[in-house]
């Protein structure tokens, strides 16, 4: 399979861009934008590009990474109902100035433009002679941080050039406190690592049904309804059930509710990257019951593109990729009952298995990092003549050749 299409594969190196990717979140932190930020570099890099990611130190020593440049230290922070990531330092105005002044960019593209402190320090320091792009990746219905210092925001961010957002979720949420046009590029995966070809972990593979999370434990993950859900499953199967947890548990496990002694409870921790899609290779169904906050859900993409059918919530960052009964069941969010039926129809009907399945590998073709990064490239681009493009926050759902009809 092709994953660089053929216009672009043979562009040449003489109208190259020096980018720069400005990000609080990288590895080794796990997380949407790390995600995006990644494999967006490298995407860009393989078209011929030279990109460099700014981010901070973590606690874990990560060796140095060609292409990173790491300034300040991460801490985490409560927002927007997770803890997110937030850069400090005395010195990261001056920092942030000399990797600029030494790269001499083209284009500086910071992510989540307002959030304090190293992306907004971009806006506020960066020279007028670099052109700076931002994208947009939270979702909610408000903010009360942004409400609080809307006056300030606005004007900081008048200091971009282009504004992107990762769904018209996350623009419904930017364009309360700061107006604007706002071009829709949205997140991706990476259909090489998420196969339904990758091996699965046999130790897991014992006759029993995997019901598999992937992802933090914060509140508005909807964790708890998950676990409801599938103690409702247990009462109603005599099927060995398991539940498979992976992401950074903490000590928040101890606060979710207790399961049935018949389900096995798995928890995975963070694992490394090679191991993820082997877990997505391991599931029967995959469940991300999110409440709210959410802009899109690449994990959605990730267990699509590993041919693991996907139960996901009816918020609206999500309904951005699922399509009920096409690629996806949606429930409400905060109803385990929901959810649990969804888990066992997904169980008993092998046939919703199969649509769910095909269905869900077609629809993540769209969303290949290489094409992600041929849309970021054109807006790139702009600022040098070629024109701008904006692209729409979701395609029409294609032709099915198989659709379930609700009962």
């Amino acid at each position: 399979m092709v994953y660089i299409s053929e216009a672009l594969e043979n562009r040449r190196t003489r109208d190259a861009m020096r980018i720069v990717l400005v990000s609080q979140s990288y590895y080794p932190r796990p997380g949407g934008v790390t995600e995006h930020v990644h494999h967006s570099a490298r995407e860009l890099r393989c078209l011929g590009h030279d990109v460099t990611i700014v981010t901070a130190n973590f606690r874990t020593v990560e060796p140095p990474v060609p292409g990173v440049v790491r300034i300040g230290r991460n801490v985490l922070v409560p927002f927007n109902g997770a803890w997110v990531n937030m850069t400090i330092g005395a010195h990261l105005p001056r920092d942030l100035g000399r990797v600029f002044d030494s790269i001499e960019p083209d284009v500086i593209h910071t992510h989540c433009p307002l959030a304090p402190t190293l992306p907004l320090l971009t806006l506020m320091t960066t020279p007028r002679r670099f052109r700076v792009i931002g994208t947009f990746h939270e979702a909610a219905a408000r903010n009360f941080a942004y409400w609080a210092s809307k006056g300030f925001l606005k004007r900081m961010a008048q200091r971009l050039d282009t504004r992107i957002a990762v769904s018209s979720a996350a623009v419904s949420l930017a364009e309360k406190y700061v107006r604007g046009k706002y071009l829709i590029i949205p997140n991706g995966v990476d259909c090489r690592r998420f196969s339904p070809d990758r091996e699965p972990l046999d130790h897991l593979r014992d006759g029993a049904f995997n019901v598999l999370y992937v992802g933090r434990l914060d509140k508005r993950k909807g964790v708890k309804y998950l676990f409801r859900a599938v103690a409702l499953v247990a009462r109603n199967t005599r099927r060995p059930l398991r539940l498979i947890v992976v992401g950074d548990d903490g000590v928040r496990r101890r606060f979710l509710p207790r399961l049935p002694r018949q389900v096995d409870v798995h928890f995975a921790g963070i694992v490394d990257t090679e191991t993820l899609p082997r877990y997505f290779a391991t599931g029967d169904v995959f469940c991300s019951p999110a409440v709210d906050r959410e802009s899109f859900g690449i994990v959605l993409l990730e267990a699509m593109a590993s041919g693991i059918p996907v139960v996901g919530t009816s918020i609206p960052g999500y309904l951005t990729v699922l399509t009920d009964r096409w690629n996806a069941l949606v429930v409400p969010p905060k109803d385990p009952l929901a959810v649990s039926r969804a888990i066992m129809e997904i169980m008993d009907d092998p046939r919703l298995r199969l649509t769910l399945r095909e269905n869900g590998l077609r629809f993540v073709e769209r969303y290949r990092w290489d094409r992600i990064a041929g849309r970021l490239e054109q807006v790139y681009a702009d600022g040098r003549g070629a024109g701008a493009t904006t692209f729409p926050a979701s395609e029409p759902v294609p032709a099915s050749p198989v659709q379930i009809q609700k009962a």
